[in-house]
């Protein structure tokens, strides 16, 4: 018996609800989504190295431990997490599964500027208690990308009103992650890299 093949739909879905954002370049955001960054997780990592743990931001593999689990010996990176200082234990075969990354390469950083000069965008109309989900969603894969989405779209809200406490805690969780990430990678301030950002958005 041979194997029907399933017909594919040639018609073309185009977005509703578009926003016009008055920020930067004019390009339709909508056409691609945040995807993840081109940094993969390498082998190992370097004691000292910075790396970014999600949902936590940047850290630093402080040194490699042996851990005792159920009478094995388990290898665990030790990683300070720098906005809080503590330290976290991830198994050295589940650092790719838990998504532990390296700090973005000068490629993601450009692109993640352009993301956030994007000036025609889509921003879902919803409730606040659904887009808080998919937000916080996007934070915790610790893309860079979908961080990005999340401060650019949040602030792109904040120009046409007054974000609810939910909605500016979320900014700055995102703004917070974001700063910390580029000026590392940039080798610069973190105030200047704020700086950057806040005149972005007041730019006309």
């Amino acid at each position: 018996m041979g194997v029907q093949k399933a017909a594919v739909s040639t018609a073309v879905v185009r977005p509703t609800n578009i926003k016009r954002s008055p920020f930067g370049k004019k390009r339709n955001f909508a056409k691609k989504s945040a995807e993840q960054s081109t940094n993969v997780t390498p082998d190992k990592f370097d004691e000292g190295q910075k790396v970014v743990y999600p949902g936590h931001g940047v850290g630093q593999i402080l040194s490699v431990e042996m851990k005792e689990i159920g009478g094995v010996s388990i290898p665990f990176y030790m990683i300070r997490i720098l906005e809080n200082d503590i330290t976290v234990m991830v198994p050295l075969n589940k650092v790719k599964s838990v998504g532990v990354r390296l700090i973005a390469s000068p490629d993601d950083v450009k692109r993640v500027y352009d993301m956030l000069r994007e000036k025609l965008i889509v921003v879902e109309q919803t409730t606040w208690n659904r887009r808080y989900r998919e937000y916080m969603e996007k934070v915790k894969t610790g893309s860079v990308f979908e961080i990005t989405e999340v401060l650019r779209d949040l602030c792109v809200i904040r120009a046409d009103k007054v974000l609810s406490f939910g909605e500016k805690k979320m900014l700055e969780l995102a703004k917070s992650l974001l700063v910390k990430e580029l000026a590392i990678a940039e080798d610069s301030d973190e105030p200047s890299v704020e700086a950057q950002i806040e005149e972005i958005f007041s730019s006309k």
